[in-house]
């Protein structure tokens, strides 16, 4: 079923909504979770989460894209749960992306105070990015693939997916200071 027909169903409040995006992108949903949490029951449990907060949020929103809609849904409630089960503790995968992905801020203790503007700055500075790194930059830090992950799936080796990820980081850094966002 298209995506359109999929949102139509959750405007006319139809049961089939959640069946249907379950055939559609219950399996996305669950490799983003599960590649934040790794466990198969919280990763479902938040796929679940996902469809409530979908069918609660359409209407009123009416998504562009009802993949990265549901992605962005399933993303965050993931990355809760990895808070709330690693609350005082360090180590875990999902923290380790998220210091890599810090290293491109300048200052971690400003807080932006204009969405918009980072959205529109992060938005850019992917479409500079050539279609490969561009996708091995979002695979690792938006859909948390383990860099053997993005390597195989790429065709490359490991360490060119880290020295693609290390200069893309970097550049993405440069990018931020340039238009003056301090994460």
């Amino acid at each position: 079923m298209e995506d359109d027909n999929i949102i139509e169903l959750y405007w006319t409040r139809s049961e089939n909504a959640i069946e249907e995006t379950h055939k559609k992108y219950g399996r996305y949903c669950h490799t983003i979770a599960y590649n934040i949490l790794y466990s198969n029951e919280s990763a479902e449990e938040c796929v679940n989460d996902t469809y409530v907060n979908a069918w609660n949020s359409i209407p009123p929103n009416k998504p562009k894209s009802l993949k990265y809609f549901l992605a962005s849904i399933v993303r965050n409630l993931a990355l809760n749960r990895y808070d709330y089960n690693n609350a005082q503790k360090r180590s875990g995968t999902a923290d380790v992306i998220v210091d890599e992905f810090c290293e491109c801020t300048a200052d971690k203790s400003v807080h932006i105070e204009d969405e918009f503007a980072v959205r529109e700055a992060i938005n850019a500075f992917l479409k500079s990015l050539n279609k490969q790194t561009r996708i091995i930059f979002m695979r690792r830090y938006w859909y948390f693939c383990s860099v053997n992950e993005i390597a195989e799936s790429e065709g490359l080796s490991v360490n060119n997916v880290k020295v693609i990820l290390y200069r893309t980081r970097n550049k993405f850094r440069t990018f931020l200071e340039k238009e003056g966002i301090i994460l």
